[in-house]
C-alpha cells in the first residue's frame, strides 16, 4: 500500500508577469516527494487541452500519476511583496466529488495518509472530504483551500465555511491570515479550539508553530537571505510533514523535518 495519497488539480500560474507555468499543490508536493523519496501516489486533473503541457511535467518526477480530464483548468496570476503573495484567480476548475474519490482516483488514494491539495474553497466540498476520510484515511488540508472564495477576480477569502469540514481532518495547516479568519487569531488555545488534532501554523521566514494535543511548540528556522521564489513552499512543507508522520515522527518532530526540507529546497541544496 502506498503511504501517502495526493489529490488535487493542476493549475496554470503566471508569476510576476512571467510566462504561464505549471502549478498547484499537487505539483509542488510531488516535487517535494520526489526530492525526499516519499512513497506517494497522485490523482490529478486539468482540462484536456492542458494535459500535455501540465501532466507531462508532473510525470517527470517519476511518481505514479492517475489523471482525468476536467472542463476547466484552474489558473492564477500572482506576485510577492516580502512574505505576502498577492493573487488573482483567472479561472476556477471543477470541484472534486465523491464519485471521483470512489471511482477513477481510488487506486491513488489507497493510502493511510492523504494530502488534499485544495486551492480554492470550491475544490473539495464537505461530502468529498467525507469520502476521502472514509476507511480511516488521515487527511491534511491547507486552510487556503477552505477560506479562498472560488470565483474569478482578485483573490478573496471568507470565514463562512462549513465547520463540519474540520471534523474530518487530522492535520490543518494554515498561515497567520488564515488563522485570523478561521480562529480569530494565532493564540494556541484559539487554534486548539478548531477541533483538529494537529494544527500547524506556518509563519514564513519566522518558522512555524505546532499545536497538537497538549503540545505547543515553536519551530525556528534559519532565514534564507538570498532572493528565492517561495511558490510551493507551503505544499512542500505539508508533504514533508505527512512523510515524517507516516514514518513515525510525532507532530513536533514532523514539523521540524518539514521545516528542514523546505529550507533545503529554497536554498537550492
Amino acid at each position: 500500500m502506498t503511504t501517502i495519497g495526493l489529490i488535487g488539480s493542476l493549475t496554470v500560474d503566471r508569476v510576476n508577469g512571467g510566462p504561464p507555468r505549471v502549478g498547484g499543490a499537487v505539483y509542488y508536493a510531488s516535487r517535494a516527494a520526489a526530492r525526499i523519496g516519499a512513497d506517494v501516489a497522485i490523482a490529478t486533473r486539468c482540462a484536456a487541452e492542458d494535459r500535455d503541457s501540465l501532466v507531462s511535467q508532473l510525470e517527470g518526477f517519476g511518481l505514479p500519476v492517475t489523471w482525468a480530464p476536467g472542463t476547466t483548468t484552474t489558473a492564477f496570476s500572482f506576485h510577492y511583496e516580502g512574505d505576502d503573495r498577492l493573487m488573482t484567480v483567472e479561472a476556477v476548475g471543477d470541484p472534486w466529488t465523491p464519485a471521483d474519490v470512489e471511482g477513477w482516483a481510488a487506486t491513488a488514494l489507497a493510502a493511510p495518509w492523504v494530502h488534499v491539495g485544495a486551492l480554492l474553497g470550491s475544490d473539495f466540498p464537505l461530502e468529498t472530504l467525507e469520502a476521502l476520510a472514509a476507511g480511516g484515511r488521515r487527511l491534511l488540508v491547507d486552510a487556503q483551500g477552505l477560506v479562498r472564495i472560488g470565483a474569478t477576480g482578485p483573490l478573496r477569502s471568507t470565514g463562512e465555511i462549513d465547520r463540519g469540514i474540520l471534523r474530518h481532518l487530522t492535520v490543518l495547516k494554515l498561515d497567520e491570515g488564515e488563522a485570523e479568519i478561521l480562529a480569530g487569531g494565532t493564540d494556541p488555545e484559539a487554534l486548539r479550539a478548531l477541533g483538529v488534532p494537529e494544527v500547524v501554523l506556518t509563519l514564513g521566514s519566522a518558522g512555524s508553530l505546532v499545536v497538537a494535543g497538549a503540545a505547543v511548540e515553536r519551530i525556528e528556522i534559519t532565514p534564507i537571505t538570498a532572493a528565492v521564489d517561495p511558490t510551493g513552499a507551503g505544499d512542500t512543507y505539508s508533504l514533508a510533514y505527512l512523510n515524517a508522520r507516516a514514518r513515525g515522527d510525532d507532530p513536533v518532530g514532523a514539523a521540524r523535518a518539514a521545516s528542514a526540507v523546505v529550507s533545503a529546497i529554497l536554498a537550492g541544496l
